[in-house]
């Protein structure tokens, strides 16, 4: 029987238990570089995408769409369904609610590779008696889904949320600028977080500001001619990505960096790199958390959240 699984159900696992799927993917051997790379399907009104991956036992595929003009319209501007299936018998045992799923993954990533760095922060703010200080671009669900997703792991004390005109402060923020506004430079000089969750095309951070110990999730982009960070962010900071494959195809974040001479490709790390006693973010450079997206992070998120709802934990199918 498949079940359904709707946006409550998803968001049901909540973002504790999404960082740890992840981590535990992770920690299990999974190699994002041997994942099944996704299609993208130019549409007359946008992109349509194709996200197939098997793991531990599991074989999922989400199929989504991203039209920009829905935001005009008052609609969605990504829609998604996520189809899971056992991988012994490939019979299809979940559907889910593909945005409500994209949601919850995409800071779970972004927290679950930046975590060690995010609690040392939080342990200094400590010593202050405080929590972190968080600048977030883009008042939209991964704006607000980062926030909730470091809030679960780690003290926050202020939320500043910018976007290009400003508006009402978010029930999630702390207070909301506009792009232009003289106080982001020093907003995002005092943050220890910044979050970059935007559909911009052109930078929205000057990557002179940044603390050298800050953190930087970075997800609004996943198009090589499209970045949020700036070369010379990219150039400080040690960057770790997904997967050197899909950040060379696809993060313009990383591929205009890399054109202009700032960052070198096998300066690029991975989440592997940086565990265990191999390696260690030096932390005195920023550390950017750089992805775009990719079919594993859907699979152990929507098994997790499978689990959850069937009772299931521990076993398979």
């Amino acid at each position: 029987m498949t079940v359904s699984l709707d946006a409550a159900d998803v968001f049901a696992l909540g973002p504790v238990a999404a960082v740890a799927a992840v981590r535990d993917a992770l920690a299990g051997g999974l190699d994002p570089d041997g994942d099944v790379p996704r299609a993208v399907v130019p549409l007359a009104h946008g992109q349509g995408l194709l996200m197939p991956s098997e793991h531990g036992g599991w074989y999922g595929v989400k199929v989504a769409t991203v039209a920009p003009g829905n935001t005009a319209r008052g609609l969605r501007r990504i829609n998604a369904t996520y189809l899971l299936h056992d991988s012994a018998t490939l019979t299809p045992v979940a559907l889910l609610d593909g945005v409500a799923l994209t949601t919850l993954r995409t800071p779970a990533v972004s927290v679950a590779v930046g975590l060690e760095r995010l609690r040392a922060l939080a342990a200094g703010c400590g010593g202050e008696g405080r929590g972190l200080r968080l600048v977030v671009f883009g008042a939209g669900p991964q704006g607000e889904g980062h926030v909730a997703t470091v809030r679960a792991h780690v003290p926050v004390a202020d939320v500043a949320v910018v976007t290009r005109r400003g508006g009402p402060v978010p029930g999630w923020a702390d207070r909301h600028l506009a792009a232009d506004d003289g106080g982001v430079a020093d907003l995002v000089r005092r943050a220890e977080a910044v979050v970059t969750a935007t559909s911009a095309r052109r930078p929205v951070v000057d990557g002179r500001l940044v603390r050298d110990d800050a953190v930087v999730l970075a997800v609004g982009s996943h198009e090589p001619d499209v970045r949020e960070l700036d070369s010379v962010l990219m150039g400080r900071a040690t960057v770790v990505v997904e997967s050197r494959e899909i950040a060379l195809r696809e993060a313009g974040d990383v591929v205009l960096a890399i054109r202009e001479g700032t960052l070198a490709p096998d300066g690029l790390v991975t989440p592997a790199d940086l565990s265990g006693a191999r390696a260690a973010a030096p932390a005195d450079r920023p550390l950017v958390v750089k992805t775009c997206g990719a079919g594993w992070q859907d699979l152990v998120v929507a098994v997790a959240a499978y689990r959850r709802k069937t009772g299931t934990v521990g076993k398979r199918g």
